[in-house]
Order: structure tokens, then C-alpha cells, then sequence
């Protein structure tokens, strides 16, 4: 059985490795910067939302969002930062329980991410349960 539930600074360790499985996984590790401490303050602020998936009390995937307002619609919505599952975990109702729990926190608000044009299994997933996909191009700039 799957339980899902909100991470709590004491977790800052477990969101840690989650997200840098997720790193490598998209051969991104090099690009996690973030330290356990980061995570133990950032877990503690009210407009961070992540939660956690656990069978039997093992991490095994975790879904982070923001809210954010739209200055087009005027409304808030939330902006989702990361969907991951664990490699033996996908295709067993995770990822959908985490989507399922986001929908619940969104409270009838715009749920709006990015997928990599190269993931395709993400795609796959997202369109069956529902989701609609609109390509885009994603800008990134650090000026320094």
C-alpha cells in the first residue's frame, strides 16, 4: 500500500537522495547544488509544498510544487518543480496517487509543469490521466 504525506524538515535527507536520483536518472547530477540544511529550510517555509509516496515506510517517489499567480487569468495556480518515482516503482499507481494528491491540494486551482520534448514515458503518463500538453520552449538565464 502507497500512503502519501507532506515532507517535514526531518526529511531533508530522504528529499535529498530522492532528488538527486532524479538527477541522475535525467544525467543532470552535476546540476544539484542544494545541501540537506538548504532542504531542512526550505521544507519549513509554508509555500513549499513536497510530498512524499512511501510503501511500507520506504520513500519511494515525491511530487514538489510552488504557488504561483498568473498575471494573464489574474488567478494562482501551482507550479509543479518535480514528479519522480523510483526505477522499481513506475507503473505500480505511484505517480498517479502523487498527481492525484496535488489535484486535492490545488483545490480546483491550474496545476502547470515542464516535460523534457525527450521524455516520452512522462508524456505518455501525464496525457492518460488526463493532462493536456502544449509545447514550449523553456528560457534559462543566469546573468552574472
Amino acid at each position: 500500500m502507497i500512503s502519501i504525506r507532506r515532507a517535514t524538515p526531518e526529511d531533508a535527507s530522504t528529499v535529498h537522495g530522492l532528488i538527486s536520483e532524479l538527477a541522475k536518472h535525467q544525467d543532470r547530477a552535476w546540476a544539484v547544488t542544494v545541501t540537506v540544511a538548504d532542504l531542512q529550510r526550505l521544507l519549513a517555509r509554508p509555500e513549499v509544498t513536497y510530498l512524499l509516496a512511501e510503501r511500507d515506510t520506504q520513500a519511494i517517489g515525491y511530487v514538489s510544487w510552488l504557488e504561483r499567480i498568473s498575471f494573464w487569468s489574474g488567478e494562482n495556480y501551482l507550479h509543479l518543480d518535480d514528479l519522480y518515482v523510483t526505477g522499481t516503482e513506475r507503473g505500480r499507481g505511484a505517480g498517479e496517487q502523487l498527481m492525484r494528491a496535488a489535484a486535492e491540494a490545488a483545490g480546483g486551482k491550474v496545476i502547470r509543469w515542464e516535460v523534457a520534448e525527450t521524455n516520452e514515458a512522462a508524456q505518455r503518463f501525464y496525457t492518460r490521466i488526463g493532462a493536456t500538453l502544449i509545447s514550449k520552449k523553456i528560457g534559462r538565464w543566469q546573468p552574472r
